[in-house]
């Protein structure tokens, strides 16, 4: 059964992993063991429910295979509601962070194109309206008195050599990115590359110090002081690439008194398609070209938003809480990262929502996923042909 290779054939053999021993998970559950709640959650993310009716039904369609996955019946729907307003999103949280701990190293591909260094990551976030005030969104009230809808927002730290997030935190919409920068623990000589809206010169003091190099836009309004040119190619007719190159230093403030000047490098870069582009980086030594390839690479982390978005159901959620609504989210990024991994395995050139839908078609079939995912067709003949039906 595909769902049951996607989850591991580890989760059948333990029913106590690890994060529920932590967490306690299965304190006050009687009906409705964690195993059992993360297995039907995932199960509603891969078919892509939209509620929790849609779930626990389509479960209790396929009660014939659910001894598969290690299940007695289908969880009701009320249980799982309740079970995902009470039992604590950190255990799931857990989980994804384990299961990118094991597969870390499998997932990553040391080379990244046009790229020298190591140890990339990027940071953004992403926006997702509710129904519902549940989480305070982005705006002022509505002057007609009616209530505005809420907002949560993803923000992520994504690993460009693997793609995946490698940290996340979940807050209100109206809670501003840099915030996020503060919750970061990033190792000396990691880089790190954002848009021009993370940009605060404390932070970035404090990585100068730390030897972390970061990548990011200057502001329109920026105030900096030049301190040395040292290319200025901005005279030259039908020039490209790096125009100029400059020493600059700026004012880092601590209650509206500039307290250290931060020196940094601005390179101004005009791109193939006319646009130009100002970056700003603490590190000096790294040619400027490189700058500009490390800034492209930002967009992968939008790349990965729009896949998880337009893949899983994040439009719709299975609770009217905050922690029933952490709690699908994870279940997403753990979908998703199990993506990366069989697809890694599969060694597959499948588009990413081709390999999904097949899955998601073939959910509960009696097939070699890992074959049916890498050749569809020989798979299903194999299959066809074969007397009986057969699982990895």
């Amino acid at each position: 059964m595909n769902l049951s290779i996607i989850c591991g054939t580890q989760w059948s053999v333990y029913p106590e992993f690890p994060a529920n021993r932590k967490h306690k998970a299965n304190r006050y559950y009687k009906t409705l063991s964690f195993r059992v709640h993360l297995v039907s959650m995932l199960f509603g993310v891969f078919s892509y429910c939209n509620g929790l009716r849609e779930l626990c039904e389509g479960l209790l369609a396929c009660e014939g295979k659910l001894s598969h996955l290690g299940l007695d019946k289908a969880p009701a729907r009320s249980t799982l509601s309740d079970a995902n307003s009470n039992r604590h999103y950190q255990v799931f949280e857990t989980i994804y962070y384990g299961l990118l701990r094991q597969y870390h190293s499998f997932i990553s591909d040391s080379r990244l194109k046009g790229l020298s260094i190591r140890n990339l990551k990027v940071i953004d976030s992403t926006t997702i309206q509710l129904f519902s005030e549940i989480l305070r969104g982005v705006g002022r009230n509505r002057l007609d008195g009616a209530r505005k809808k809420g907002g949560i927002k993803v923000h992520a730290l994504m690993d460009a050599f693997s793609g995946v997030t490698e940290f996340i935190r979940i807050t209100e919409a109206r809670e501003h990115d840099r915030k996020f920068l503060y919750h970061l623990k990033l190792v000396p000589n990691s880089w790190i590359v954002f848009d021009k809206a993370y940009t605060t010169y404390n932070q970035f003091a404090k990585w100068a110090d730390q030897k972390i190099w970061f990548v990011t836009r200057e502001r329109g309004n920026a105030d900096f002081h030049v301190t040395k040119v040292l290319v200025d190619k901005t005279r030259q007719r039908k020039s490209k690439g790096v125009l100029k190159e400059q020493l600059v230093t700026v004012g880092v403030k601590q209650n509206g008194t500039v307290v250290q000047r931060l020196k940094l490098r601005r390179i101004t870069y005009l791109s193939e398609e006319g646009k130009t582009y100002v970056f700003i980086t603490n590190n000096i030594t790294l040619p400027a070209t490189q700058i500009a390839t490390i800034y492209k690479n930002r967009w992968m982390i939008e790349l990965l938003f729009k896949q998880i978005k337009q893949n899983f159901p994040l439009r719709y959620f299975w609770g009217e809480s905050p922690n029933a609504i952490k709690i699908q989210v994870y279940c997403v990024l753990i979908a998703q990262l199990l993506m990366v991994v069989i697809r890694k395995k599969a060694a597959t050139k499948k588009s990413f929502a081709n390999m999904i839908t097949v899955i998601r078609l073939h959910l509960t079939s009696y097939v070699n996923l890992l074959e049916f995912i890498k050749d569809t067709y020989k798979a299903w003949r194999k299959t066809h042909n074969a007397s009986f039906a057969f699982t990895t």
